[in-house]
């Protein structure tokens, strides 16, 4: 489980990106790189870091599911994501 104030702190930047982002794209289009940099640090997309949904965990992170690679494993054995199941040969 990742600490509450980094949970807390990617859902800020996630808040902050959808808020600015029409604006971000604007002045990106119109190349006013000034302007730009005015804009809050957190609203940039590339702060942003691809977390777990249940555990908040930020390394091995699999985007099709949302979830990491120890959680995914843990659903799929008990049955709790649909159409994936263990393989066998």
């Amino acid at each position: 489980m990742a600490k509450k104030s980094v949970e807390a702190r990617q859902r800020k930047r996630e808040a902050m990106n959808a808020k600015f982002s029409e604006r971000r794209a604007a002045l990106k289009a119109a190349g006013d790189y000034a302007a730009l940099d005015l804009l809050p640090r957190n609203s940039s997309p590339v702060r942003l870091k691809n977390r777990c949904q249940l555990t908040g965990r930020p390394k091995g992170y699999m985007r099709h599911f949302g979830l990491s690679r120890v959680m995914f494993r843990d659903m799929a054995l008990q049955g709790k994501i649909p159409g994936v199941k263990k393989a066998s040969w």
